[in-house]
Parts: C-alpha cells; structure tokens; sequence
C-alpha cells in the first residue's frame, strides 16, 4: 500500500505554488531527470507530496550553488538507500513472523 504522499494528484500550477519555483524550473528538474510526474491522458503532469518534497529540496541544493547532475547522483544515492533499508527492514518482519514467499 503506497503513502498519501507518493500519490500523484497535484498539478503543476499547485506544485509551483506550493515550492515558489516557476513552472518552467519545475519542467527543467524533470528533464534532468530529477523528479517523475505522472501525465495524464490528456499529458498534464500531475505531482505527488513527496514530488514537492523532493523539489524543495532540489532548490535548496541548487541555491547552495550545487549543479544539477551533483544533485541527482545525490538523490539517487538516497533512493538506493531507501531501497535497502525497506529491504532489510521486509526481511526482518518477515523473519520474525516467519514468512516464507
């Protein structure tokens, strides 16, 4: 079951609001392949809570004067990371319960 968070509902013009970049910065992350919106059938990019998170974070590394691929070699370290720990942390739950795939 995903989060609230990683559900794309959010639109563009929202997402600017919310993160104070313009909409133009937000399409530059996503062809740096920074973050991933979803599209809808009519292509209108829609944005998730963590989508949000990740752009401020992105634009608080970039006025620290950090470049952009720095930045994704960064986050996706971090997603790598993440990767593990859920891993680890399946693992464990499924030890202590013992459950068998």
């Amino acid at each position: 079951m995903s989060s609230y968070k990683d559900k794309k509902v959010i639109t563009i013009g929202i997402v600017s609001e919310l993160t104070g970049l313009s909409e133009r910065q937000i399409r530059y992350y996503e062809d740096r392949k920074l973050i991933f919106p979803e599209r809808t059938k009519k292509g209108r990019r829609k944005y998730s809570f963590s989508d949000v998170e990740r752009l401020m974070e992105i634009a608080n590394k970039r006025e620290e004067g950090v470049q952009t691929f720095e930045i994704k070699k960064q986050l996706q370290r971090q997603d790598n990371e993440k990767q593990i720990r859920e891993k680890m942390l399946k693992g464990q739950i499924n030890a202590h319960f013992r459950i068998r795939k």
